[in-house]
């Protein structure tokens, strides 16, 4: 029998006083968190399986052993017998792979089981399992008669193997050791035996503020793992553990590049520690693949990848007879994952998904349809199985959001993505019709949320609150899932009732429903009318600049009073120029776009110029541009406000006519293209048959 010191004290403890004892006294009696106490008990109940015997709750929460008797004594005698250790295998593995990238580069394997107190055998056995794991990441790990164990890997593959390692294997503890000490409780040793307490401390504060300060939010695990790669880069460097010369730098025009500098230098002055031009790089990579929690953020300027997303959603409505092609909050989800996924790949940073196997197995003609489309439209990239299955979460929850019905108000704390969140809160509303509403939050934002507003919590991670009444589920719902779902509401109806009759009215809640149609008609019909009131073409002399030409378009819109302080709006849209190239490639038009306080009403206007520009294209080629569009918006849209600007942006590249049309200089047939567009939207989405 594996089990570990702290799990043999629990059996014991729950055998000796059977009903008694709780998650919480558990925890207060063993001094850890009521999360950790919980993470054992799913390992007890594996082990207790072996016994034929079940782990259960009295009514007031007392956890007993439930079995025959002779079961019962059966593990008691071999508790007697059996001598716990306080490391697991992946604890091991761990220990062993940090020996191996901080102590290398070659080993004796006796030494090596000697330091990990295991025999040779279970070593090997070890060291298959990292050769796998670090090939991956393109590590050879080798064993060789005479020679021992030898690693041979570039610094920026260690970091990356030794980093998801932590987060594949060690997320919740990270998680919770965070949490604890963001409350004040102080450790003396190293966490998960490697970081550096007041490491992590700092640079979670650091990253905090300057990601709040740019108004940029992560989901937790990308949060996490920016925290993780920071302090292993410090660690990394304090222990000499550089990057050699050729490996390729990273940009530093980009804003990412801009902040992460920042970052890096407050945790410089705070810390006084050494953080290299390189390690500042190397970090700036890993903030360019974090996807932002809200889709929001992700508005009409990804025309390339866009176009390519509205292609993939009308192959898979095709394959499946489902049309989504409309769904803009999919569109929207899609945009905001797949662009920092992308990037991953192209970088070939690690994409993990524990749910891959389970997706293909319970949606296997969705993955086959989604696989298929993105292959035929992504031609120069390879999409791994692992982000297929993302993708495919996607789908599902926007396939699954037509069976909504109604009742009970629920919040689901997931912070494994959008898609995963987005796909447990459909399928709790279509197995369980009495839930009407599911919102989702992350972790940091449940700890401010106000608990009255759910009659549940659903978690998909263990949660490192004590005081709060939760369900763990997996985030693909199984019928267990479902079950203990069920259970919950059955034993509290009393309770949630009560809660109802405080609340507002069925009448009150119609009104409200109005409210918000209403709300969206009017945002629909000002973009619209916006749009078509203020569009403009002119023909411009170029001089060789185009920002002569955004000039003079800025300051016209400025003189129409659609905006005020014109050389605000044009820096930002220089700003915006520097982070990546607007020409839109294999056209002849380049669009320029911004959001500003200082713009008041939308605005879609195009320049076509007597001699073409050069500017930077969307693909980072240089290219020539003969039409300008600009395209500009105040800083706060309402989500069918960004529908508007999206539908515009999308369908300058929809066709080959669509390109023909946007880059004329006939103003009439532009007209009738964007009146086309906007009838289309009204009847699809707003006109009922």
């Amino acid at each position: 029998m594996f089990i570990t010191s702290r799990e043999k004290s629990i059996i014991e403890l729950i055998v000796k006083t059977s009903g008694k004892h709780t998650v919480y006294s558990l925890s207060s009696f063993l001094n850890v968190s009521g999360r950790t106490v919980q993470r054992n008990l799913k390992s007890i109940e594996s082990i207790l399986k072996q016994y034929h015997l079940e782990l259960k709750r009295t009514a007031n929460e007392g956890l007993f052993i439930d079995g025959k008797n002779e079961h019962i004594y059966r593990l008691i005698q071999n508790l007697a017998d059996v001598n716990p250790t306080d490391e697991t295998p992946e604890e091991r593995k761990l220990h062993l792979l940090i020996i191996l990238l901080h102590e290398g580069p070659s080993f004796k394997k006796q030494v090596l089981a000697n330091q990990l107190g295991t025999s040779v055998t279970t070593l090997s056995s070890y060291l298959d399992e990292l050769a796998d794991w670090l090939q991956k990441y393109g590590i050879t790990l080798t064993r060789k008669r005479g020679v021992g164990v030898e690693l041979v890997a570039e610094e920026t593959d260690k970091r990356h193997a030794l980093a998801s390692f932590f987060l594949v294997y060690f997320y919740e503890d990270i998680i919770e050791t965070l949490y604890g000490m963001q409350k004040g409780n102080h450790l003396d040793e190293k966490v998960l035996g490697y970081f550096n307490p007041d490491y992590i401390v700092v640079a979670d504060r650091v990253v905090n503020h300057h990601l709040a300060e740019e108004q940029i939010t992560l989901t937790d695990s990308d949060y996490i793992g920016l925290v993780v790669h920071i302090c292993l880069t410090i660690q990394r460097t304090e222990n000499g553990f550089g990057f050699h010369q050729n490996e390729p730098p990273e940009k530093e025009d980009s804003s990412e590049y801009h902040l992460m500098d920042k970052i890096c230098r407050e945790l410089k002055e705070r810390l006084s520690v050494q953080l290299t031009h390189r390690d500042v790089q190397f970090l700036t990579v890993i903030l360019k693949g974090s996807k932002v929690q809200d889709p929001d953020v992700v508005y009409y300027d990804s025309i390339l990848l866009g176009h390519l997303i509205k292609n993939v959603i009308k192959d898979v409505s095709a394959d499946l007879h489902v049309d989504l092609s409309d769904d803009f909050s999919l569109f929207q989800g899609l945009l905001a994952h797949m662009g920092p996924s992308i990037f991953r790949l192209q970088q070939e940073l690690d994409l993990f998904n524990p749910l891959t196997d389970e997706i293909k197995k319970k949606y296997p003609v969705l993955f086959l349809a989604v696989k298929k489309s993105l292959e035929t439209e992504f031609k120069d990239i390879s999409f791994p199985d692992d982000e297929v299955a993302f993708i495919v979460l996607h789908f599902g929850s926007a396939m699954l959001m037509n069976e909504e019905k109604v009742n009970i108000q629920a919040v689901v704390v997931c912070p494994t993505g959008i898609g995963t969140s987005k796909m447990l809160a459909s399928r709790i509303q279509r197995e369980l019709t009495m839930i009407n509403k599911v919102e989702i939050l992350s972790i940091k934002d449940f700890q401010t949320a106000d608990l009255g507003d759910y009659d549940i919590v659903i978690s998909t991670v263990r949660l490192p609150f004590t005081e709060v009444e939760y369900i763990l589920v997996s985030p693909l719902l199984s019928e267990r899932d479902i079950g203990f779902i069920q259970s919950y509401l059955q034993n509290n109806v009393e309770k949630l009732t009560r809660k109802k009759y405080l609340k507002a009215t069925a009448r009150s809640s119609g009104k409200a429903e109005v409210r918000m149609l209403l709300k969206e008609i009017k945002d629909v019909h000002s973009s619209m009318e916006a749009i078509l009131n203020n569009f403009r073409v002119y023909r411009m002399q170029s001089a060789g600049s185009h920002l002569r030409v955004l000039t003079e378009m800025v300051e016209e819109a400025d003189r129409d009073e659609l905006l005020q302080n014109s050389q605000v709006v044009l820096g930002q849209l220089m700003e915006r120029e520097k982070k990546g190239g607007l020409g839109i490639p294999n056209t002849n038009m380049g669009l320029f776009h911004c959001r500003d306080d200082n713009v008041k009403q939308l605005i879609f206007q195009v320049a076509h110029l007597d001699e073409p520009c050069k500017i930077k294209g969307m693909d980072g080629v240089e290219m020539e541009m003969k039409s300008l569009l600009l395209m500009l918006a105040p800083e706060e849209l309402s989500r069918r406000e960004q529908e508007i600007l999206s539908l515009i942006s999308t369908s300058l590249i929809e066709d080959q006519i669509s390109m023909m049309i946007y880059s004329s200089t006939n103003e009439g047939v532009i007209m009738k293209k964007l009146e086309h567009l906007f009838l289309d939207y009204l009847q699809t989405n707003l006109i009922k048959e």
